[in-house]
């Protein structure tokens, strides 16, 4: 799996995607699109929680982060931070977090005491009030307000 790029040293790269709390399902659908699209891997470390994927091309690792949360659901946070200047424009590394969910569309769970399904999980998590019939809308950042129902 890992790839070196012509010209550029062993452990070169541009960008790591770091997957969290996610289902092994994510991280084969993962190692499926990086040798599809061809992207050069350096390394790929175990972490705590997950994964830490060091790739060679910023834009296909950003794009691969995007399709993570369309497929699976899940907050993606990017970051960019200055690594230094080549022919006097600057250089970035970034950082694509995908922190996976503990429930999927379809799904009954509990959102401040009301028992709701996952209608859809996309730019935010859609949710349908069991008892008022309402559509919820929930920003990633407040998943961890979802509590799953135990069957």
């Amino acid at each position: 799996m890992v790839r070196s790029l012509e010209g550029k040293h062993g452990e070169y790269y541009e960008a790591i995607l770091q997957l969290r709390e996610v289902e092994e399902k994510v991280v084969t659908f993962t190692d499926q699109e990086i040798r599809r699209i061809k992207l050069p891997v350096t390394k790929v470390m175990p972490v705590r929680n997950g994964w830490d994927y060091y790739l060679a091309d910023n834009e296909l690792t950003r794009s691969l982060g995007k399709t993570l949360q369309q497929k699976f659901g899940g907050k993606l946070a990017v970051t960019a931070s200055l690594f230094g200047k080549k022919d006097g424009k600057d250089i970035y590394r970034v950082t694509v977090l995908f922190r996976g969910l503990k429930f999927s569309r379809g799904q009954e769970v509990i959102y401040h005491g009301e028992k709701c399904t996952v209608k859809a999980l996309a730019k935010d998590i859609l949710l349908l009030s069991s008892k008022s019939g309402k559509k919820i809308h929930v920003r990633y950042e407040y998943m961890k307000d979802i509590k799953v129902v135990e069957e």
